[in-house]
């Protein structure tokens, strides 16, 4: 039969000839014309594709996935003040929103307040700009911390915005082992994909496993980590290289947890992931199901973890603010419909869908609802959720799993020569990698090798965007009249043993986060912590790879 239609196809091509354009992948791999069971024949069905909730969860880390429940719709919202973003959060879950995440503005991320110097220009842009416990009482007033999950977006920082949140959940009396969340507290991705890093590796490293072993004994139900192939995707690496890089981040924050003595299964089953879903459906179908099944051989082989929960690898998605276009926005509607449909397909566990606006400016209301209507839109009308791991057994499907969990495998082995995750960084390898195929993928585009539906074919000539959200001005004088009043009204004395208490605990191997509550309940600020820490730990200085 096979070589009948060969020959079938041939006479076929030689009178109508196929499409000029390459037939590539989202990552740039040629994709055959057909794929059949030659594709897939050295696969054993029950070892390699499985069942859902059975090892090595190719099919999904529950037994009955959206049957059960839905994936969470958490929309990722934060701008201004806490009072506004407060505002957009109760929207947001009057709405259908399901869970919060926080995005935080670039002078929180980097541990300044709004007063410093280097925070001019930036208070409350691209997040919520936080800078005591008062700004997070705001956030979370009338939120109930026992009645939602929070996701948190912040790694420098993390451990000392984590404190703040504990720190709410005791003003409102809720018992910190009731509180589900997630922060991400992944530094490592920040030092090839994403910059807002402050310490050096090693101790940013120490920051990490804190949160590790603070959470398993005080607050079982938080994912301590969200390791991030999202951003090392909008830097421009391919799928392969998403999975490979960030499991190589995963593996560096086991093996600094299991050195600081903690057993892999007291903290393994509460880390998760985050990836990004981009415009190749099935390529991101199948890049899913690779990162879970080779994560689950990792712990399992390289770890010898034995709690089943150390092997599943869950996951959070946020469709690709890479390929959002400022031409033709309403086009953005579908490549996020697309998005999310690969995101549900490879099974993930929550989901932010991107707004139309945003490659102008942070979304307004009817722009972000239309993103979470999208989500509602495919739970409950397309039928994709009915079954589980629909494209299981499509000759493709299992091809392209195969061949990203390979490539995956070859990158992880070629870290591991290296010295690990942190030496690659260090040695630029990774940083080189990603630079190089996001240099490849742009060159496509510029030679129309790859097209962008509005960009390099089927352009319009356009009215200017009226509608979109601009951050007042004056956020940033309010923001800072609010911190000087919070200085005016605190107890300065106890503000200063608090800070001594950090800069004693830093000089020692001491878990820092009781340190951090103390210092928070005394409306201590974020940059007086983080330049205690900066004058113990040092700034990490970046270094150019070319």
């Amino acid at each position: 039969m096979k070589q009948k239609y060969e020959e079938i196809v041939n006479k076929v091509v030689k009178k109508h000839p196929e499409r000029k354009e390459k037939f590539i992948s989202g990552s740039s791999e040629i994709v055959k014309r057909l794929y059949t069971q030659d594709d897939i024949s050295a696969m054993d069905s029950d070892e390699d594709i499985g069942y859902p909730g059975f090892y090595p969860y190719t099919r999904g880390v529950q037994p009955t996935m959206y049957r059960g429940r839905l994936w969470t719709m958490r929309q990722y919202a934060g701008f201004g003040t806490a009072e506004e973003s407060n505002k957009r959060y109760k929207y947001l879950l009057s709405q259908g929103q399901t869970g919060l995440s926080v995005a935080f503005d670039l002078c929180t991320q980097l541990g300044y307040d709004s007063d410093h110097p280097m925070s001019k220009g930036e208070v409350g842009k691209v997040g919520v700009a936080i800078d005591t416990l008062a700004d997070m009482e705001t956030l979370f007033d009338g939120i109930p911390l026992d009645k939602v999950s929070t996701s948190m977006t912040i790694n420098a920082p993390a451990t000392i915005l984590l404190a703040m949140y504990i720190a709410v959940a005791e003003k409102q009396k809720v018992p910190v082992n009731k509180l589900r969340g997630t922060i991400q507290n992944d530094i490592l991705k920040e030092y090839t994909a994403r910059g807002t890093y402050i310490f050096p590796p090693k101790p940013s490293m120490r920051l990490t496993t804190d949160i590790f072993q603070y959470c398993s004994e005080n607050i079982p139900n938080w994912n301590t980590i969200s390791v991030s192939g999202y951003h090392i995707r909008e830097a421009g690496a391919t799928a392969a290289q998403e999975v490979a890089f960030t499991l190589s981040d995963g593996i560096a924050y086991v093996e600094a947890a299991i050195n600081a003595g903690l057993d892999v299964d007291d903290f393994a089953p509460r880390i998760s992931f985050f990836f990004n879903a981009h415009n190749d459906l099935l390529e991101e179908v199948g890049k899913f199901r690779a990162a879970r099944r080779l994560w689950a051989k990792i712990m399992k082989e390289r770890f010898n973890a034995k709690n089943l929960k150390s092997l599943m690898l869950r996951f959070h998605t946020q469709t690709a603010g890479s390929t959002l276009t400022a031409q033709q926005l309403d086009n953005n509607i579908v490549r996020v419909a697309i998005q999310t449909l690969a995101a549900i397909l490879g099974g993930t566990q929550s989901l932010h869908t991107n707004s139309r606006d945003e490659a102008l400016a942070l979304p307004n209301e009817d722009s972000v609802r239309t993103a979470l209507r999208t989500q509602q839109i495919v739970a409950y009308e397309s039928g994709v959720a009915n079954t589980i791991d629909p494209l299981a057994g499509s000759y493709y499907i299992e091809s392209i799993t195969n061949k990203i969990e390979k490539k995956a495998m070859d990158y992880i082995k070629k870290i591991d020569e290296l010295g690990g995750m942190i030496e690659a960084i260090e040695k630029g390898y990774v940083q080189k990698q990603i630079q190089d195929s996001a240099y490849k993928y742009q060159k496509q585009i510029e030679n129309d090798e790859r097209i962008i539906v509005g960009v390099n074919k089927f352009v319009s000539n356009e009215k200017p965007e009226q509608d979109i959200l601009k951050v007042n001005e004056q956020i940033e004088k309010y923001q800072i009249e609010k911190l000087k009043e919070v200085k005016k009204q605190r107890d300065n004395d106890k503000v200063k043993r608090s800070l001594e208490r950090i800069r004693q605990d830093a000089k020692s191997s001491n878990n820092l986060i009781p340190a951090f509550l103390d210092a928070i309940k005394t409306y201590t600020t974020l940059g007086e912590i983080c330049d205690v820490l900066r004058n113990e730990f040092g700034e990490y200085k970046e270094k150019n790879v070319f």
